[in-house]
């Protein structure tokens, strides 16, 4: 887009604005002038299509009314040569003649109900009757309707000539008109205070994105069908963008290419901007293809596989009512979120409810092509949780493990700061397909773009930069190129997951048989009815000393038999009284032994919590007690780590703590991605001269302050 075509654009929206300034103001609060202006918009737009062919459309109407015809949508739109019609009598002009508000309002809401079925859905989406009395009731219906006239503005896909045929206005065709949506609605948001989730795509990413999912199969693509998809979809503007970006590389390869859009958003106002987008293209049935609804739990397109998909999905933004609409956390069983993966059945892709942006990935994923030579290709925006939150196990590690295992994930490009209108975080581009070229096969290439950007003249919202041309094809070419360099790394897939292994340390319990600590011991055996528990440790304290005991095992086999001898019963409570009560942990204490087992039952492995001992001059496996939350410690162990998981326990835990092992039963693998740790950039060091220069300043400083201190003491 040139900086004439810009500053259009900008002009166009800034007068659109200008109209709910001047109209609006003391009827509604500025982040509600949205309810008006954009319904108002989408109407004016339709209404310059439709100006040129009304009367045709009025008597062909008449004909099919007087013939009994009942099905008329075809032959109506055929008249009016657009996939839409408006069978009223008025056009939005006729409107401005009505002197009187109420006869206005009757005629308005007899025009909008005059719109084909596919536009009604469109204004019930908006909401816009809702408005219609408030308008009338402030008596500005006529003044808005005649603000949208204007003549100075064209909000039509087609150019306005003057009375010598000389183009008067230019054309403002869909992408133009989508990028004066999403200002529009850039500012509305901007005073409703949105949360940073909601904001809409810059084209020039838009743009980045397109190419890198396009460029690099250019040379592959066959005349054909191809099918592009967004699942968050807003206004549509990645979808138009993608659209003529493959038209144009068909084009220049001499293929036909017939392209197909599909979208969902569960927005209302964002959908109906979207389909009326593609009604004004002429694609009635391709309207039809822009769904309403949650993507998350309510698919539209459950059965369908797409070429290529791109999407800005909402992320730090709940999904928990779609959670509970799906069954719960726990109950979901979508074929989407809940996969075979590495031997388990029901590997759980089910990020936390407080942000799904992966899950809108990972139904992307889903809709691949397997079946095709080029299968599918994947562009989305995430921010900087999605490389690295969630811990082993949990949806979003689990994500980017199943995605990276699957050797899905060709690259992900991190953007500068500021690149959003209403967020200044860190985001990231992450280019996916299930058709890796052989050199990228099991490989992930990392792209650091954060310095690649142009500082915009003024702001728009937090926005404060952009992609240039030259920057987009310079990260296109790094993609491309697939070599390393300060701003390219190249990893093999493993190089981003870890075994999280629990490290386990023995209990080791001292038993305190001391006079205080059996009173003690007795009124909690009174409070639990229990007597005959606190004569035993009577005995006992009697029969081994009423001392410290370190030998936890030791003791408890002399309990035991006292019970057996006294007919005491020592169930699992009576056990758990006597451990609260009398042992505390001591780790110069003996280890607690769990079990013993018979050799052969259970082979013996130090590494794991498991030693052979000699009983009766037979072999056995001892099992200690873990000691719990107490001492249990996790690792992270890289899954290249050399020797895997036994030389890294060797070497980095046994030589600190002897008598500790793993519990194999909870290993989990995770993964994570931190472009910070690739990409570090130290901070220059300053030189011993600089620091010099620094301390004697600040001597040569402090000496003046003394002597004018005790200067001013000797005056006094």
């Amino acid at each position: 887009m040139t900086l004439l075509e810009q500053n259009q654009l900008n002009w166009i929206a800034g007068f659109i604005w200008s109209i709910a300034d001047d109209v609006l103001r003391d009827i509604y609060v500025r982040g509600k002038y949205r309810d008006v202006i954009l319904p108002m918009t989408v109407i004016r737009r339709l209404d310059a299509l439709l100006e040129p062919t009304k009367e045709d459309v009025l008597k062909m109407k008449k004909q099919l009314d007087a013939e009994g015809i009942a099905n008329q949508d075809a032959a109506l739109c055929q008249e009016s040569k657009q996939s839409f019609y408006n069978i009223s009598p008025f056009t939005l002009r006729d409107l401005l003649a009505r002197g009187k508000q109420q006869q206005l309002k009757a005629d308005f809401e007899a025009y909008l109900d005059g719109f084909s079925p596919n536009v009604q859905e469109i204004l019930d989406k908006f909401a816009f009757r809702n408005q219609i009395p408030r308008l009338v009731d402030a008596d500005v219906l006529g003044s808005l309707i005649e603000k949208f006239l204007n003549p100075a503005i064209n909000l039509s896909p087609n150019p306005v000539y003057d009375s010598g045929g000389n183009e008067r206005l230019p054309a403002l065709d869909n992408h133009a008109m989508g990028t004066i949506f999403e200002e529009l609605i850039r500012r509305f948001s901007e005073e409703n205070n949105v949360e940073a989730g909601d904001y809409f795509t810059p084209r020039d990413v838009v743009r980045l994105m397109a190419d890198l999912i396009l460029l690099p199969i250019a040379d592959e693509i066959k005349s054909g069908t191809y099918l592009v998809y967004d699942g968050a979809c807003g206004t549509g503007g990645m979808l138009t963008v993608a659209e003529e970006r493959l038209a144009e590389l068909a084009r220049e390869h001499g293929k036909d290419a017939s392209i197909h859009l599909y979208g969902q958003d569960s927005q209302a106002e964002t959908y109906a901007i979207c389909k009326a987008d593609m009604l004004l293209k002429g694609e009635g049935e391709e309207a039809e293809n822009i769904k309403f609804g949650s993507t998350l739990s309510t698919d539209a397109f459950s059965a369908q596989e797409f070429d290529f998909m791109l999407s800005n999905p909402p992320y730090g933004k709940s999904w928990k009512i779609d959670l509970e609409r799906m069954g719960g956390k726990m109950d979901i069983l979508d074929h989407r979120f809940v996969v075979e993966h590495d031997g388990d059945p029901e590997f759980s892709l089910i990020t936390r409810s407080s942000d799904g942006q992966l899950m809108f990935l990972v139904n992307k994923l889903s809709k691949m092509k397997h079946n095709t030579p080029l299968g599918s290709r994947i562009a989305e925006v995430h921010n900087g949780s999605s490389l690295f939150t969630g811990n082993a196990g949990q949806g979003e590690s689990n994500i980017r493990r199943w995605i990276i295992e699957n050797d899905w994930l060709e690259a992900i490009i991190a953007l500068p700061l500021n690149m959003f209108y209403n967020t200044g975080i860190a985001t990231y581009i992450w280019v996916l397909t299930n058709r890796k070229p052989d050199q990228r096969k099991d490989k992930v290439q990392l792209i650091d773009a954060t310095e690649w950007y142009k500082s915009l003249r003024k702001n728009m919202g937090k926005k404060n930069c952009e992609l240039s041309a030259e920057h987009i094809e310079r990260i296109w070419k790094t993609f491309r190129d697939f070599e390393e360099d300060k701003h390219s790394k190249i990893f093999p897939n493993a190089a981003f997951g870890y075994h999280k292994i629990t490290v386990e340390r023995p209990l080791r319990l001292r038993v305190d048989l001391s006079d205080e600590a059996r009173q003690r011991f007795r009124r909690a055996c009174e409070e639990a009815k229990d007597e005959p528990l606190a004569d035993l440790a009577d005995r006992i304290a009697e029969r081994l000393g009423s001392g410290q005991h370190t030998n936890f095992n030791a003791l408890f086999t002399h309990i035991e038999a006292d019970a057996r001898e006294h007919g005491v019963k020592l169930t699992a409570n009576k056990k758990k009284l006597l451990q609260t009560m009398l042992a505390s942990t001591d780790e110069n204490a003996e280890p607690v032994i769990k079990k013993i087992h018979k050799q052969g039952i259970a082979e013996a492995d130090p590494l794991h919590g498991l030693y052979e001992v000699e009983i009766d001059g037979k072999p056995h496996v001892l099992e200690y007690e873990s000691a719990g939350t107490d001492l249990k410690d996790n690792e992270q162990v890289p899954l290249l780590e050399d020797g895997g998981i036994e030389a890294f326990f060797r070497r980095e835990v046994l030589p600190h703590v002897p008598d500790a092992w793993i519990d194999n039963t909870k290993t989990k693998i995770r993964y994570e991605i931190s472009f910070t740790r690739y990409f570090y950039k130290p901070e220059k060091l300053r030189t011993r001269e600089e620091i010099t220069a620094d301390i004697r300043a600040m001597e040569a400083e402090s000496e003046g302050l003394l002597e004018k201190i005790v200067g001013e003491g000797d005056e006094d």
